[in-house]
C-alpha cells in the first residue's frame, strides 16, 4: 500500500472539517435564526452538493480556480501559479462538497435549543451573541461533533470533485480514493483492496466515536 496519498487524505480531511467548524457554524447561525422570507433558497444552495453529481460541482469550481476567474488570475499574480490542480484547490472544492454535512447538523442543532432559555438571557441583558456563546454552543456539542465528523468522513471518500478540481498529481493531490482507482486500472487488487480495508476502518472509527460519545449527555455549563 501507498501511505502518501492516505496522509495527503487525512490532511486534507482535517483541514477541511476544521475550516467548515469555522465558516459552517455563523452560516447554521443565520439559517435557523434568520426570519428572512427567501432564506430557504440560502438552505437550498448549501444543501445542493447533496444531489449535484459530484463532476458538475468539480466542473464549476474547476471554472471559479481557474486562470480565466478573478480568483484564479488573482491567486496566479500572488504566487505564480494557478489555483487549480493544488491541494488549495482541493481544500477549496473539498469545502463546498462537504460543506451540507457540517452546516446541517449545526442548524438541527441550534434549532434544537429551547426558546425560551434564549428569552431569558436576553431578559438578564445579556447581548446576542454572549446567549449564542454561553447556552447556544454548549447545548449544540453534540450536533457540532456530528458535523465535525461527517465532514471529515465525507472528505475522506470523495473522488469526483477532487478528480475534477485537483487532477491525478502524486504527492500533491492524488487522494486515497484516486490511487485505490488508479490500483484497480493497473489490476493491482491486492494493493487496492488493502487501501480500501483502511480507509474503510477508518471512516468506521470515526462515525463509531461520533456514536458513541452522543449516547452520553453531555455536562453542560458556562463558557467563560
Amino acid at each position: 500500500m501507498n501511505w502518501q496519498p492516505f496522509w495527503l487524505t487525512v490532511q486534507l480531511a482535517a483541514l477541511v472539517s476544521t475550516l467548515l467548524l469555522a465558516l459552517g457554524i455563523p452560516i447554521a447561525c443565520w439559517i435557523t435564526y434568520s426570519r428572512w422570507r427567501w432564506k430557504f433558497l440560502v438552505e437550498a444552495a448549501v444543501a445542493l452538493p447533496i444531489v449535484l453529481p459530484p463532476t458538475v460541482l468539480g466542473f464549476y469550481v474547476l471554472v471559479a480556480l481557474g486562470s480565466r476567474s478573478p480568483l484564479g488570475r488573482w491567486w496566479e499574480s500572488v504566487t505564480g501559479h494557478t489555483l487549480a490542480f493544488t491541494f488549495e484547490g482541493l481544500v477549496i472544492g473539498s469545502l463546498f462538497y462537504s460543506l451540507p454535512f457540517a452546516v446541517q447538523p449545526f442548524a438541527a442543532a441550534f434549532g434544537a435549543v429551547d426558546r425560551s432559555l434564549l428569552r431569558a438571557s436576553a431578559s438578564l441583558g445579556h447581548s446576542p451573541l454572549q446567549t449564542f456563546r454561553r447556552i447556544v454552543l454548549p447545548l449544540s456539542k453534540a450536533g457540532l461533533v456530528t458535523g465535525f465528523a461527517l465532514s471529515f468522513a465525507h472528505t475522506l471518500g470523495e473522488f469526483g470533485v477532487v478528480l475534477m478540481v485537483g487532477g491525478n498529481i502524486p504527492g500533491v493531490t492524488r487522494t486515497i480514493s484516486i490511487d485505490i482507482y488508479d490500483q484497480v486500472q493497473a489490476a493491482n487488487y491486492s494493493s487496492a483492496n488493502l487501501s480500501a480495508l483502511v480507509l474503510l476502518l477508518l471512516s468506521f472509527a470515526v462515525l463509531s466515536v461520533v456514536y458513541g460519545i452522543n449516547r452520553h449527555p453531555w455536562t453542560v455549563g458556562p463558557w467563560r
